[in-house]
């Protein structure tokens, strides 16, 4: 058996080589498919660490829209320890366990009537559990607690512009030090599933701060632009573009009704996004090439998805437990990038995704060395 080595936090990128950034999508319920991968890329850090290992010791910066800023803030929050409250194993079994209860399932006769009229006249779901079981799990934690820097994008109402919440900017702008629960609901409140979240905080000196937001993916975000030293790895919640899912021939018939629902889905809120991660995967790949640096982006993704795998709602233990196989099953598929011109995910290389983690395990891990190394602390 390993001996367990004590964690300890990653040095500035100033003593190192590289600038590290994990990056997850949005989608609901299908957060179990990334959360899968991260799972084995922790496993893999721990073979070369310590069991002690977490994917927080590794990533200068962790960000995450919806579902996948959920994910930031339980590998990031610390517990009474200063560790991560989530070790990456764990937050398969959280979705598994409460995303049943956050989106309740209705199996009567009536319910394909009844959400109808529930998107008219409301968010499908009323959030209720979602904002109790986050508050319970996070606390008073703030966002300037995390044990790395976090960014996590949401969408003011108010003044119809996103409001990007960073750790960084949270040390400098106390009004931007908002509790993690709060950002965690407001990015998960994507548009007539879940109700928008509305708080408030104070800066220094008392002076009040409103935020009306909802999902952050609903607004596409500019990635950095300077990527010479960048590693980055990109997890999607996987997406139904095989399934050429909506037809032009068809939309153009859509009033109100049709672009609020569709077979277990809402077109309008699908549709945006899709859009949001698919520019910022079109313009951080269309990068790289320029530089020749396209093994420093990693995106793994699968586009495939059909039926219930692709909604981002429909918590049944099935379908639940098929998304865990999904993410097991990417883990074996070669390693893909996005045709520039088609828009579909392709397999790029020979190597598989799990062996491209096993590598960007040990460059993890090679790279934290270097800064401890050169550190003078």
């Amino acid at each position: 058996m390993e001996v367990s080595t004590p964690r300890s936090p990653l040095q500035p990128p100033t003593f190192g080589k590289l600038i590290t950034i994990l990056s997850i999508d949005g989608g609901g319920i299908r957060g179990l498919i990334p959360a899968t991968i991260l799972s084995f890329l922790e496993s893999e850090l721990q073979k070369l660490d310590g069991e002690e290992a977490r994917l927080a010791d590794y990533f200068d910066v962790i960000t995450g829209t919806s579902t996948g800023g959920l994910v930031t803030a339980m590998l990031t929050a610390p517990n009474e320890q200063n560790k991560p409250l989530f070790a990456a194993k764990d937050i398969k079994d959280f979705y598994t366990e409460h995303c049943p209860k956050i989106f309740h399932q209705d199996t009567s006769p009536f319910a394909p009537a009844a959400n109808l009229v529930k998107s008219l006249t409301g968010p499908k779901y009323d959030g209720k559990y979602l904002h109790n079981i986050v508050k319970e799990k996070l606390g008073d934690i703030r966002i300037d607690q995390t044990l790395t820097h976090v960014v996590i994008p949401t969408f003011d109402i108010k003044h119809l512009q996103p409001t990007i919440f960073s750790s960084y900017e949270a040390k400098k702008n106390p009004s931007m030090n908002a509790l993690l629960s709060d950002i965690c609901i407001a990015t998960s409140a994507a548009p007539t599933y879940l109700p928008a979240h509305r708080f408030e905080t104070k800066d220094s000196t008392g002076k009040v701060r409103e935020f009306d937001l909802i999902d952050g993916g609903v607004a596409a975000n500019n990635p950095p632009t300077d990527y010479s030293r960048f590693l980055v790895l990109s997890l999607g919640t996987g997406s139904p573009k095989c399934e050429e899912k909506y037809k032009a021939t068809e939309a153009a018939k859509w009033g109100l009704f049709g672009w609020l629902t569709s077979e277990h889905s809402t077109p309008l809120t699908d549709v945006f996004m899709q859009a949001s991660s698919d520019m910022v995967d079109f313009h951080i790949c269309t990068v790289f090439k320029a530089l020749h640096s396209e093994e420093n982006y990693i995106r793994i993704q699968d586009d495939t998805l059909t039926g219930n795998l692709s909604s981002v709602d429909i918590a049944t233990e099935e379908n639940l437990n098929n998304l865990v196989k999904v993410g097991e099953e990417l883990l074996k598929k070669r390693v893909g990038r996005v045709n520039l011109d088609s828009g579909a995910f392709e397999p790029a290389y020979e190597a598989t995704n799990e062996h491209s983690l096993i590598k960007l395990a040990k460059m993890l891990s090679r790279e934290k060395q270097v800064r401890e190394a050169r550190s003078p602390h």
